[in-house]
């Protein structure tokens, strides 16, 4: 106990050495000093902000803070010893959240607070963090009767464990499929570093069950997506979509099957949001977001698919015609959409994916980004030193122009077994000021690309540097807070349907073309991207972008539908899909794909009711974008702007007073439509 790592919270976590063996020890101490603090807390009379909540806070930080070390472990370097320990746990620490969130004790003592006159001497960050969790004890069920309040922990505890096991299986089943290729011919078109890692995977792997090493495919994105892309071979790409498409469902394994626990998150968020008064699972997710109601995201959404249709019929319609004469495929298929595209592309630009990926080496797409950041808000990256989870991982520091440390972040940039999918932001520990000093924030940057082979260097495509970018911006909105308030500080307090403004404004950043030129530099020859590519790439940056539009508007509405009007008596998850396809899809998957039973984000981190989050904070982020546009040669002033208003402030005031002190004007939808190509022709 002694040396539990997860219980030395002085420094940086110590990575290297957490083992399974220490999450079970470490948890139950820190919960038993957290509930201690919140019977000490619960009686202090009067309370005042050093009495009672600098102590409560100190507490459950320190939890939270190892969990967060817990979780994020058992997502970037998943054992089967890890994840049994984190199971374990995890009832106890949701538990304790939902006891803490029904506390009425705790929820008079911020009512006492806030009627304090010491209330009205507190800065605006504090008043936001006061209200805040006024507003979370009644969500968290703290006015319900005994009975309701036993019933509503309940409900979050088993949620909590339904939604780990959702992620779970899908990454299990992720894990799973392998598809041995014994023909190299089978693997004409593919890249030649797509061939190079399914060799080594093959003989990482020992023998195939034929008896040959070949090379071996799998489901993770540096393999799948250039797969779906590039392979000259039809069946081969339909072999990997359809792996890809039954992932976690009834096809596969019973113990991986996510088609009950759909149904059972369904039925118990529904249970929770009318235990607390609302008339759908989606009217309390609202609660604390900028949308004020179901009906209003739906007309948003519609309003939107309106606007996309007709671009996005377009874009269909000339794949078609290219796929048919040119590819000679009739009736394309959905495994051929990448790959038609793809040549569809290369044909009107003359250019393809690939031949940009061999620029974008990512030593110089580090230096890009970095570089964006310093000339946006004068701060400096500099590499640093930390115990790390897995060799691949770097760690780096921002400093302020003074050479003050501002916060720290880690960078996992590769793919691999035992990694959850996609690319994500989390805060491992968030800014805070005591009497002891600024505790500086430090956070996590995780993405799933492929990594350089035979001593060269990795490639990233345009999209992944895009990514990459996506991810900054959100670390950003975390690293350069300015407020000193926990729960208001860096994104904590964000209405969720605007955390995504900062990380998709990043992303315009990778269409400039000084920053794209600084940023790159070919893998074999050093030279960087030609003038003449880049003018290609931007040709091409609408490229089909109605089809991806209304693709994000399929999952975003069929996720607000199935949170607030889906009746299960009357109707299937797989009938309400289908339902939305037939109002917006251009592309539409075969009836056996069973894409909800993937949808991690809503059904497992936190998206629940919120997927039009990334449409709405794409009209906050390229109307933001566009105040850069109208100023070019004023670029450090607008990005200080940028840094004062929005990023700076965190939770500590609405995101609509962040945008509206930035922009002076409330948001408009009329960039996002230009920036994606989507602006009538005169």
């Amino acid at each position: 106990m002694q040396d539990n790592p997860l219980l030395d919270l002085s420094g940086l976590p110590r990575f290297d050495a957490v083992r399974p063996e220490h999450v079970g020890p470490a948890i139950d101490t820190l919960l038993a000093q957290a509930e201690a603090a919140v019977n000490a807390a619960s009686v202090v009379s009067p309370p005042t902000w050093d009495s009672f909540a600098i102590p409560l806070e100190d507490a459950t930080e320190r939890l939270w803070r190892a969990w967060g070390q817990v979780s994020h472990l058992q997502a970037v370097v998943n054992t089967a010893e890890l994840r049994q320990a984190y199971n374990d746990a995890l009832p106890k620490v949701t538990r304790f959240g939902s006891a803490l969130g029904q506390n009425l004790a705790l929820f008079a003592q911020y009512r006492a607070l806030a009627d304090s006159p010491e209330y009205a001497g507190y800065d605006a960050a504090r008043r936001k963090g006061v209200d805040n969790a006024l507003r979370d004890f009644r969500l968290g069920g703290a006015e319900l009767d005994a009975a309701a309040k036993v019933r509503f922990s309940a409900v979050q505890e088993e949620l909590a464990a339904l939604a780990a096991k959702f992620a779970q299986n899908v990454l299990d089943a992720t894990d799973a499929f392998a598809l041995h290729v014994a023909d190299e011919s089978r693997l004409s078109g593919l890249p030649a570093e797509v061939v190079a890692a399914a060799r080594a995977a093959a003989e990482k792997d020992g023998d195939a069950p034929d008896g040959s090493r070949g090379w071996k495919l799998t489901l993770q994105m540096p393999c799948y997506l250039p797969v779906q892309a590039y392979a000259e071979d039809r069946a081969l790409r339909e072999a990997l979509y359809r792996g890809n498409g039954v992932r976690a469902s009834e096809s596969g394994p019973a113990e991986l099957d996510n088609s009950g626990l759909i149904d059972r998150i369904l039925a118990l968020r529904a249970e929770l949001a009318a235990l607390l008064g609302f008339a759908s699972y989606a009217d309390y997710s609202l609660a604390t977001k900028m949308a004020q109601s179901p009906a209003e995201v739906l007309d948003f959404l519609r309003d939107l698919a309106a606007r996309a249709l007709p671009f996005a019929r377009r874009d269909r319609a000339e794949l078609d015609a290219f796929a048919r004469d040119e590819l000679g495929l009739d009736g394309l298929q959905p495994w051929d959409l990448g790959y038609a595209g793809e040549k569809l592309k290369q044909a009107r630009y003359s250019y393809s994916g690939q031949e940009v990926k061999r620029y974008f080496t990512e030593p110089k797409v580090l230096a890009g980004l970095f570089g964006v950041i310093e000339s946006l808000y004068r701060v400096t990256v500099k590499p640093d030193e930390a115990p790390v989870w897995h060799p691949d991982v770097r760690f780096y520091r921002v400093e302020d122009a003074g050479g003050r440390l501002l916060g720290q972040f880690y960078l996992d940039l590769y793919a691999r077994e035992g990694k959850r999918g996609g690319a994500w932001m989390d805060d491992c520990r968030n800014r805070r000021v005591t009497a002891n000093g600024t505790q500086t924030p430090l956070v996590y940057l995780v993405c799933n690309f492929g990594k350089g082979m035979d001593g060269k260097p990795a490639t990233f495509s345009h999209d992944e540097v895009t990514t990459l970018f996506h991810e900054m911006g959100h670390g950003l909105h975390q690293l350069l807070t300015a407020v000193g308030e926990l729960p208001v500080a860096g994104i904590n307090g964000v209405e969720w349907d605007a955390v995504e403004l900062p990380s998709q404004f990043m992303e315009n950043f990778c269409w400039e073309w000084e920053r794209v030129r600084a940023m790159t530099a070919h893998v074999d020859t050093g030279e960087p991207l030609p003038r003449a590519l880049f003018e290609k790439m931007l040709a091409a940056r609408n490229f089909q972008s109605g089809m991806f539009t209304v693709r994000q508007l399929e999952f975003a509405l069929f996720d607000m539908e199935l949170h607030s009007r889906f009746d299960p008596d009357q109707d299937s998850v797989m009938r309400l899909l289908e339902r939305v396809r037939d109002e917006v899809a251009v592309n539409r998957a075969p009836a056996w794909h069973r894409f909800p039973h993937q949808f991690s984000h809503i059904f497992a981190g936190g998206y629940g009711a919120g997927y039009y989050s990334y449409k709405w904070a794409e009209v906050l982020s390229a109307d933001a974008y566009a105040a850069f546009e109208e100023a070019p040669d004023r670029l450090a002033e607008t990005g200080a702007r940028f840094l004062r208003e929005i990023l700076s402030r965190g939770g500590s005031r609405s995101a609509l007073e962040n945008f509206t002190a930035f922009r002076g004007r409330a948001p408009s939808l009329d960039a996002l439509l230009r920036h994606n190509g989507m602006v009538a022709e005169a």
